[in-house]
């Protein structure tokens, strides 16, 4: 289920663009407006839950085929050297919006 107030469940209605580089009935990925790395893709759950410890049986099954996609869709859009996957939990780590999603960086050698 999708929420009225998140703005990624926003995006994922159609209701606020987004540079969308995949889209199926589990996941959404776009570019992120305030990239981090050359390439800096948001990975987000078309179903809203806000920390892991919020995921329930349904939510634990996108979770592992989003996991299992990632790396094709980092390839297609130019992280053929590798990548970084950052999953943000919480205030203290700089979860800024609370809706479940995966950073997914690259295109470049990164720093630690």
């Amino acid at each position: 289920m999708l929420s009225n107030d998140c703005i990624f469940c926003k995006i994922i209605k159609g209701e606020i663009p987004s540079a969308k580089v995949y889209e199926d009935d589990k996941m959404l990925v776009f570019r992120d407006i305030e990239p981090k790395a050359k390439v800096h893709l948001l990975a987000v759950a078309k179903t809203h839950f806000k920390l892991l410890e919020e995921a329930d049986g349904n939510s634990k099954d996108i979770l592992s085929y989003m996991l299992f996609k990632i790396p094709e869709i980092a390839k297609q859009n130019g992280c053929d050297n590798g990548y970084r996957l950052i999953i943000n939990q919480g205030d203290d780590a700089g979860q800024t919006v609370f809706h479940l999603h995966i950073h997914i960086l690259g295109g470049e050698n990164l720093p630690w």
